[in-house]
């Protein structure tokens, strides 16, 4: 019985189909909910006092929820956005997270 040659196995490039998206974990985002009980001013109010935002800012975010029904109004880890969310209830507002849609 004679020894059968194997061919030697072609050169082989991995064909991988790598997005950067999918290596970089999405931000998370505070959002902010429209409410019936909450004032304009006061919703303006709490963004200027805990996010520190200028007055223009937090009525443009205050505007989004009146009119839109929500606005996101911070984004980042989900550490911080879970922090955020936290704050916003306990000013009386209606705040969920989310992970940045793709």
């Amino acid at each position: 019985m004679g020894l059968m040659a194997i061919p030697a196995a072609p050169d082989v490039l991995e064909d991988r189909d790598v997005r950067v998206e999918e290596q970089v974990p999405r931000p998370w985002q505070t959002v902010v909910w429209n409410d019936p009980v909450n004032l304009m001013s006061y919703v303006t109010h709490v963004f200027r006092e805990y996010f520190g935002f200028d007055l223009p800012h937090a009525e443009r975010l205050m505007l989004a929820v009146h009119h839109d029904g929500h606005a996101v109004v911070a984004e980042g880890a989900r550490e911080q956005m879970e922090l955020h969310v936290q704050a916003m209830h306990d000013y009386g507002l209606w705040a969920t997270l989310r992970q940045v849609p793709r």
